[in-house]
């Protein structure tokens, strides 16, 4: 059946990634969504559908002409969205070639600088075009932060314990902010020990006290704990991440909700992952 005039068509950039081909699946199954492209540098003229282990061939081939895409898109007067998931250093030409055609855009780029975020702030409410920096899309992730943040209102004592796969850039960004979170709350943490440089104790994080511990295990679940203390008890946040399917929901989330702003809201910076590295195509 072709699809309803109400169909939004998702271009994907950043495509042969782990992230783009699993979200090649996603979009393509849900409700009210078509794949209308897929961009990538890599696995050029190949199947988007094949090249993301799906059983049939979505007669979309991976290109490295976005505007082909998006020309064809806003041709057609159809909604649509880009969805980015390609480097920082491309995010703001990518958001203003898709406004220039009429889409908005949804960015989900670890390690985004907070200067390209402010510029796309200045640019998306100027053109009046919606945007999405997601700093996380996992739905579990988002969820830990905010407990964390109400139980640090009651706690004095809290430390972070994580795992990942590889030691590339510890503590993670998911780390660093949950201590941003709950950092000028009006709380000082660890007050007993807060001065000491002992290694075994971890690493401080922030100015009021908020410790982290970071493991390398490869072939374990990437891991964030968040352990808080007060008289007599213990409170544990826990999220584990063991694929990259946990970011999916939140992208379909995301992909509905941005068709409908006018401009980059002021989001509160939850954590970006950083867990999942980008895959050459097989």
């Amino acid at each position: 059946m072709p699809p309803s005039q109400s169909t939004i068509k998702v271009v994907i950039i950043g495509a042969t990634k782990e992230i783009g081909r699993t979200a090649i699946a996603a979009v393509s199954k849900a409700r009210g969504m078509e794949l209308a492209g897929a961009i990538d540098s890599q696995c050029i003229g190949l199947d988007a559908g094949e090249i993301s282990g799906m059983e049939e061939a979505l007669e979309i081939p991976v290109l490295n002409d976005l505007t082909m895409v998006l020309g064809s898109i806003a041709q057609s007067r159809a909604t649509g969205v880009v969805v980015d998931f390609s480097e920082p250093s491309t995010v703001y030409d990518n958001v203003k070639q898709a406004a220039a055609f009429g889409l908005n855009s949804v960015v989900y780029v670890p390690k985004i600088e907070l200067d390209t975020v402010t510029e796309l702030s200045a640019f998306c409410e100027k053109a009046s075009m919606g945007c999405l920096v997601a700093p996380t899309l996992s739905i579990g992730s988002v969820l830990l932060q905010q407990a964390a943040i109400q139980a640090s209102f009651h706690y004095n004592n809290v430390e972070i314990v994580e795992s990942r796969p590889n030691p590339s850039d510890l503590p993670s960004q998911d780390a660093i902010q949950i201590a941003n979170n709950i950092t000028d709350l009006g709380q000082i943490y660890n007050r007993e020990d807060m001065d000491s440089d002992n290694p075994a104790r971890g690493q401080i994080l922030g100015e009021d006290g908020v410790r982290v511990h970071s493991m390398v295990l490869p072939g374990l679940a990437s891991s964030t704990s968040i352990n808080f203390s007060g008289p007599g008890e213990i409170y544990t946040l826990r999220h584990d991440a063991t694929t990259v399917q946990c970011l999916m929901p939140g992208l379909i989330l995301a992909i509905r909700k941005v068709i409908r702003l006018k401009m980059l809201p002021k989001i509160h910076n939850l954590a970006t992952s950083s867990r999942w590295k980008p895959n050459a195509c097989q």
